[in-house]
């Protein structure tokens, strides 16, 4: 299906994790290592927080302190109320590769994967861990053997689904009130899981999901790393929408006044050397018919 995208925020590096927050749509860019805000409407930019080790996943406690990843240290930073940013938790024991995106609970737990390998470095694939961070920056390992997890969202009736970027899956787990993880299962396959060669797993994506985010209905929208579009999707990976966006896209969230605005982080590519040494990176957007669900 063609969708009219229009775009809210330009010359930017390479943005990620866009999250609907305050009425603001927040984000990151990763090449000036920024935290970002902005309107709805593309105006009123705001530099929200500076991480030097690059930004990732962002997410809020219940009391609203800001929670964003710090990728190539392997932390968790949290905003205090005077601004300063200081450590909540330190991932480094876990993580195999940059920290990658992450999903926070209504209790402040935050669910946060990692690359695995050196992508950036071209080195074989590899599988990596989720953990659990919980508010008081205890971390527990919650699930393993995960083919580069990112994207990842919370249902409305407890359900963790996590976005294997070069598995061709996206894998569910049931929360556990203590908030271990339970019940593993495929929610949607789009193909074979991948050869552990860089270069022939990119070419074996059917779909390689990367950031989403959850509609009313339990459709998940799904940028595809890979294939430049948007997909909604259907538990048991039926799609029911593809959306070209014109560029790469590697994340999207509903959000906007009415929930119906499905943002976008858009670059021509995820390759690092050339995002940054251009100002091709943006966040786009589009209006779609079912609104914002679950979390973030």
């Amino acid at each position: 299906m063609t969708r009219e995208f229009r775009t809210v925020v330009a010359d930017l590096t390479y943005t990620e994790c866009p999250r609907w927050h305050d009425d603001r749509i927040w984000f990151v860019d990763f090449y000036t290592y920024r935290v970002l805000s902005v309107r709805e409407d593309g105006s009123d930019l705001r530099v929200e927080a500076e991480v030097p080790e690059q930004p990732s996943g962002l997410g809020w406690l219940p009391d609203g302190r800001l929670l964003v990843v710090s990728m190539r240290d392997r932390r968790i930073l949290r905003r205090e109320t005077d601004g300063s940013l200081v450590t909540h938790a330190d991932l480094s024991a876990y993580a195999t590769g940059h920290v990658n995106d992450m999903v926070v609970d209504d209790r402040g737990r935050a669910y946060v994967g990692n690359f695995g390998f050196d992508l950036m470095g071209g080195a074989d694939l590899a599988t990596a861990s989720l953990v659990r961070v919980d508010p008081d920056g205890t971390v527990t390992e919650v699930a393993d053997d995960l083919w580069f997890p990112n994207g990842s969202v919370l249902t409305d009736d407890g359900t963790l689904l996590v976005d294997e970027t070069f598995g061709n899956r996206i894998t569910a787990f049931d929360v556990a009130d203590d908030g271990s993880l339970t019940n593993r299962r495929i929610w949607a396959r789009f193909g074979d899981l991948p050869s552990t060669d860089l270069a022939t797993a990119v070419g074996q994506a059917v779909v390689a999901p990367d950031g989403c985010g959850l509609d009313a209905e339990g459709a998940l929208w799904v940028a595809d790393a890979t294939g430049g579009r948007l997909l909604r999707v259907r538990e048991g990976g039926e799609i029911l929408e593809e959306v070209p966006a014109g560029t790469g896209v590697f994340a999207c969230l509903l959000g906007g006044a009415d929930g119906r605005t499905l943002f976008a982080s858009a670059a021509p590519d995820f390759h690092e050397h050339a995002r940054k040494q251009a100002r091709e990176g943006s966040v786009i957007a589009t209006r779609v018919e079912v609104p914002h669900g679950g979390r973030p």
